[in-house]
């Protein structure tokens, strides 16, 4: 145990504070409680030689790692940064989902209004206008489209929203 914990205490020092793995929860079970009531006196000796706090912090950490070596967790590997999932914030994710959803909506209802009857355009331009008063006859679907494209032209810009935004001028680009 205390080649470990020196091995491992060495290491910390020498690495930057961004690259260090993230620990896993250890369960608190006799054998792990044992383990960490052993090393507590091995600490000792590395605290009261620490000059400042980076250095205390470096040894508190080697510790923990040491116990995480010794009782087997499971690291993420050594020098990477652990980040977030993703940069991009969840409210723009959402509304490129929106637009997604309504620029493949707006195809769909024009490929059946164009005479494409396969059972997945037809299955969404029934869920489409479901809970309208139009009847769910092709006849009438097709009608109903026909006369809302004619009288609105620009249907596709208003679907998704006029906003002052880079995500609506990329839109309106395309």
């Amino acid at each position: 145990m205390r080649s470990i914990l020196d091995e491992v205490i060495l290491e910390t020092r020498s690495t930057p504070l961004e690259n260090r793995p993230r620990l896993p929860c250890i369960p608190l079970s006799k054998r792990n409680r044992a383990i960490v009531m052993a090393l507590n006196p091995m600490l000792v000796t590395y605290l009261e030689a620490s000059r400042d706090i980076c250095e205390t912090d470096s040894i508190i950490f080697g510790a923990a790692l040491a116990v995480c070596r010794i009782t087997g967790a499971k690291l993420p590997m050594a020098g990477r940064v652990t980040r977030q999932s993703s940069a991009i914030p969840a409210w723009r994710k959402r509304i490129e989902d929106r637009i997604e959803k309504a620029r493949t909506l707006i195809g769909r209802l024009t490929s059946f209004r164009s005479g494409n009857n396969i059972p997945r355009i037809v299955r969404t331009v029934r869920m489409a206008f479901a809970g309208t008063n139009i009847s769910l006859s092709q006849a009438d679907i097709t009608r109903k489209l026909t006369k809302r494209i004619i009288r609105r032209p620009e249907a596709k810009d208003r679907c998704l929203g006029e906003a002052d935004s880079t995500i609506y001028r990329e839109i309106k680009a395309v």
